[in-house]
């Protein structure tokens, strides 16, 4: 049997406060098989962000282990993640993060370029047309709507054609009908790419489409994993 993609064995996570220490995550033990979809879920403040970010190396565990494709993130520098995230991961976050001074074309380039990509734009070009925004890859942020800067962003986390998809909030900003355009848009994208597929929502409609939904409740897995059943 293949290694998990993301496996996680008691890892917990800590940040200084202007009050002293705050324990978000405790003892947090997971394994998310390759080609996976899970959704993480659970009310405001239960860890669920701080998880994802966990899983992409961008908050660093208190203690515990966490490997990603065999790899173990929790020994990594911050240029060794850096690097990791490049070579394999796409992330999508609630807000965006778009940069503001660049073209779409140009936003969805960048990963491949600082990938060395040598055709980067032309491959730029071609994931912005998966998502529909072959006719807007000259405008800027401030010129899309928000729909239309979650898709730029969208194609910009799976241009590099990652091995794992993360995703915060992806619909968290958008109307109900421009919301389910995105999932559809992410799903397909996962699909495309055979991505394996983690991420954090508040909609029922998204954790629906998941093969697995996790809760968590106060920086603790609430329940036992279950297995979505079969259609």
């Amino acid at each position: 049997m293949p290694d998990p993609a993301l496996l996680l064995t008691d890892a917990s996570l800590s940040l200084m406060g202007n009050a002293g220490r705050v324990d978000i995550l405790h003892d947090i033990s997971l394994s998310v098989e390759t080609g996976e979809t899970l959704g993480l879920v659970g009310p405001s403040g239960s860890g669920k962000s701080s998880l994802l970010m966990l899983m992409g190396g961008l908050e660093q565990a208190s203690s515990g282990r966490i490997t990603a494709l065999g790899q173990d993130l929790t020994s990594m520098s911050e240029d060794g993640l850096a690097r990791f995230r490049r070579d394999n991961m796409g992330i999508v976050f609630q807000s965006f993060h778009l940069i503001p001074t660049m073209t779409a074309l140009e936003n969805v380039a960048t990963p491949l370029e600082l990938a060395g990509v040598k055709d980067a734009f032309d491959r730029a070009a071609a994931e912005l047309a998966s998502v529909g925004l072959a006719d807007r890859a000259d405008h800027y942020p401030s010129q899309m709507s928000g729909g239309e800067q979650q898709r730029v962003a969208l194609a910009r986390a799976s241009a590099p054609r990652p091995r794992i998809l993360l995703a915060d909030e992806p619909t968290g900003n958008l109307d109900t009908t421009t919301g389910q355009t995105i999932i559809d848009l992410l799903f397909a994208l996962r699909d495309k790419h055979g991505a394996t597929l983690v991420l954090v929502t508040h909609s029922n409609a998204l954790a629906d489409r998941c093969d697995r939904v996790i809760r968590l409740q106060d920086g603790r897995i609430a329940d036992k994993p279950a297995a979505r059943a079969a259609e």
